[in-house]
């Protein structure tokens, strides 16, 4: 006997399951023999408060993810001036360079910005098809967030730095993946809260780096501080994150039915809520994925050409008495990050669909700041700084719209997959920005002024 299911596949949209508990506790489903009624019921206040606590566990798994990646970036003026392991700062606070009025590093902070990526991009290239255990994974990134720190705050040697920050991409990039695969398993606000808390890592790893040398303290005891991220990881994702075998508002997702009538069947078949997809399967959904992955991607090349290749050349000598070279680098770091945390808060309020637009306009950015490191045609340290906040809000925007477009058209069981494999984009084009950025400031320090 064949019966006409008219239902709705409820499993796609969590939020509309949700409304449905709220309002109508009875679901019915018409056949054409009678009706079938499933009562569920409406949510508790342990699950609501359970929804809660899994958005901040997520804020803070953003937050701590990528602490250590921006105060290598913060950093990375210091430790190429080879003064980090010195417990000093640069150059004293009224030294002018009369054969360098640049004042160029001999090296650019593109070199410390490859340290802090590309072990990340392997991470990210080959951690989506392996490793599927969480709480090894997450070991995993805890483990390396806390060499990255000790190494770095001990250094004795500019190498033994750049291991440290090398440890400090790993660390980031693995848990990008793994977090944000993760989030397929819950309300997929999530994405949103755990881009909000890597943005205010950007601005916190900045603004604590930035505060804490100016304030006194030598970069070495700066960044032994940081030690406690790794524990604030580790309580958000073990202790406060409700996982999807807990009882609550997640277990009642993972195992949430789908409900399907095939012709010539009298059973109803039962599907759970996650498919994993086999490696062919990942391999044909990647060209529908390139949609996402190549704006973001061009819009971080432009954003780190900027961080990283021009603006430690852009330097106001008249501004020294209060904000030496290396303080006005760490200061534009804070600010880009401000902008970042702004944008990446930002999806659930202000939503973009058209991401190109932003690809667009970060270039033009790059034209500006690019005349600026040549020329230095901008005369006051604060357009700077309005023009490094609007770049951050660009590239915070990209990231956010973009994986929130996905939990938006990607369909359930491809989603953390997809979610994964686009944080490569990211990855790929602050490398391409790394390589871009060395040669750059070679050529840009040697032009007169």
């Amino acid at each position: 006997m064949s019966h006409s299911f008219d239902v709705v596949d409820t499993s796609v949209d969590t939020d509309e399951y949700e409304s449905a508990m709220d309002s109508t506790p009875i679901q019915s489903f018409s056949t054409t023999e009678g009706m079938i009624s499933v009562t569920e019921p409406a949510p508790s206040s342990d699950i609501v408060k359970e929804r809660w606590t899994n958005l901040l566990a997520y804020w803070l798994l953003g937050l701590t993810n990528n602490f250590a990646y921006v105060v290598m970036l913060s950093a990375a003026h210091d430790i190429l001036s080879q003064d980090f392991s010195k417990d000093a700062v640069g150059l004293p606070e009224n030294a002018t360079n009369i054969s360098n009025p640049r004042d160029c590093n001999r090296m650019s902070t593109g070199a410390i910005l490859l340290a802090d990526i590309i072990p990340s991009l392997i991470m990210k290239v080959f951690a989506p098809f392996m490793w599927s255990h969480i709480h090894f994974r997450v070991g995993t990134v805890v483990m390396l967030c806390v060499l990255s720190f000790v190494l770095v705050g001990e250094a004795v040697s500019e190498n033994m730095a750049i291991i440290g920050v090398v440890c400090a991409s790993a660390s980031s990039g693995l848990g990008e993946v793994t977090f944000l695969a993760y989030t397929a398993r819950f309300h997929r606000n999530v994405v949103s809260t755990w881009s909000s808390g890597t943005g205010a890592a950007g601005l916190f790893g900045a603004l604590s780096y930035a505060g804490f040398t100016s304030a006194g303290l030598t970069p070495r005891t700066t960044v032994l501080l940081m030690l406690i991220i790794p524990v604030v990881m580790s309580l958000s994702f073990w202790l406060l994150l409700k996982h999807p075998n807990q009882a609550g508002l997640c277990g009642s997702r993972q195992h949430y039915k789908i409900i399907r009538q095939e012709e010539d069947d009298e059973s109803i078949e039962a599907k759970d809520f996650e498919v994993s997809l086999r490696f062919s399967e990942k391999m044909e959904l990647l060209p529908s994925l390139l949609k996402y992955m190549i704006p973001i991607a061009l819009v971080y090349i432009a954003e780190y050409v900027i961080n990283q290749g021009l603006v430690e050349l852009i330097y106001f000598p008249d501004q020294k008495d209060w904000l030496n070279h290396h303080e006005q680098y760490r200061w534009y770091q804070a600010t880009y990050q401000l902008g970042v945390l702004l944008s990446r808060s930002s999806v659930n309020f202000f939503y973009i669909r058209q991401v190109w637009i932003t690809t667009v306009l970060q270039w033009i950015n790059v034209l500006i700041f690019l005349t600026c490191a040549v020329f230095w045609w901008i005369s006051s340290i604060w357009v700077v700084l309005v023009l490094i906040l609007w770049e951050g809000l660009l590239g915070g925007a990209a990231y956010v719209n973009t994986f929130y477009k996905i939990t938006q058209e990607v369909s359930d069981h491809q989603k953390p997959f997809a979610l994964a494999i686009t944080t490569l984009s990211d990855t790929v084009g602050v490398t391409i920005a790394g390589f871009i950025s060395i040669p750059l400031h070679n050529v840009i320090c040697q032009l007169p002024l």
